[in-house]
C-alpha cells in the first residue's frame, strides 16, 4: 500500500464520509496526530497517525510542494 504516502496540504478521501454529506478533507497539520479538516463544512479533526493511516482511503490531490 504504498499509494498511501500522504503529505501537508493533500485532499484526501476517507473510508467513511461526514455525516455533512462531504468526503473530502484537507491535511492541516501532520506529527504523530494528523489533523484533518473537512472541505464541505470546514470542521477539524484530530486523529493518531496509526489510526488515520488505517482510515485513509485514496489520496484525491496531493499538494504541490515548491
Amino acid at each position: 500500500m504504498s499509494d498511501k504516502i500522504f503529505g501537508l496540504n493533500d485532499i484526501v478521501e476517507m473510508k467513511k464520509g461526514h455525516p455533512c454529506g462531504a468526503n473530502q478533507w484537507k491535511v492541516v497539520r501532520m506529527g504523530m496526530d494528523i489533523r484533518i479538516k473537512c472541505e464541505g463544512c470546514q470542521h477539524s479533526v484530530m486523529m493518531p497517525r496509526k489510526e488515520f493511516t488505517r482510515k485513509i482511503k485514496k489520496i484525491l490531490v496531493r499538494s504541490v510542494e515548491e
